[in-house]
């Protein structure tokens, strides 16, 4: 079993650091039920060697029409080993590392392996049950509700799409900063599209026919996240792409 510090696995004890995050997520709640409802398709993907998802997009400010976005997702790859891009997105960081949206923990496991601590946390109870089966620290909540260590993570990583945790990156990258360490880095995984910026109510659906209940989601391109993040007071610290995917780190002013 993977070995993770204790003050991972802990809430903070200080009443008034709790008081703190509490109002904090009371300002900024909102449902990040990925995938959830329904007939559970992410929870089926992540138990099934039939993992390819399609996320359904439908804007509210579209026409009722038009036919709905369609992106493939490959529940697979989150249920995978770190790859290299993976374990590349923490070189030279500094812990306690907090994955936000970890699913079944490929990250946190990436962490570790770099001998950094790390926490996740995700809304799936499958996701959740599969990372602590393997041994790692994560808890079964949104980033918007109690977190531990609020104001010390030295990493924060919003992968795989999950800027658009929430439908909302102003909120969702206001949480961030609450959370950060005052030296601290977020990484972010972003469209490949520089000014890509859409909120949308999404569906996931699998080849079978399974259906998800309908969540918000967002999805945001490098330019547009640098005008949301400077609103918060992060700036750019750096910014690639590699095999098809693109990244940005973001640090306080």
């Amino acid at each position: 079993m993977t070995l993770v510090s204790p003050r991972l696995r802990e809430q903070p004890e200080d009443a008034a650091a709790n008081d703190v995050d509490r109002a904090t997520t009371e300002r900024f709640r909102r449902p990040t039920t990925f995938g959830a409802g329904g007939s559970e398709p992410y929870a089926q993907a992540l138990q099934s060697d039939d993992n390819v998802l399609y996320l359904h997009g439908h804007r509210a400010d579209a026409d009722p029409s038009t036919p709905a976005r369609v992106s493939t997702m490959h529940a697979g790859r989150w249920s995978a080993g770190a790859d290299a891009i993976d374990r590349s997105l923490l070189a030279g960081l500094a812990g306690p590392v907090l994955d936000i949206g970890c699913g079944p923990g490929r990250m946190i496991q990436a962490a570790i392996d770099e001998g950094l601590d790390a926490l996740g946390v995700d809304v799936s109870p499958t996701a959740v049950r599969i990372a602590l089966a393997a041994g790692l620290a994560v808890l079964q909540r949104s980033v918007f509700d109690d977190i531990p260590l609020a104001g010390t993570w030295g990493t924060l990583l919003l992968v795989d799409g999950n800027i658009g945790i929430g439908g909302d990156p102003d909120a969702l990258l206001e949480r961030c900063v609450f959370l950060l360490a005052a030296d601290g880095v977020l990484v972010v995984e972003v469209n490949r599209d520089p000014e890509h910026d859409v909120a949308y109510e999404g569906t996931l659906h699998d080849a079978a026919g399974h259906t998800s209940d309908a969540f918000p989601w967002a999805e945001i391109g490098v330019n547009a996240l640098l005008r949301r993040a400077a609103k918060v007071g992060l700036i750019q610290v750096a910014e690639w792409t590699r095999g098809g995917r693109s990244f940005v780190r973001l640090a306080r002013a």
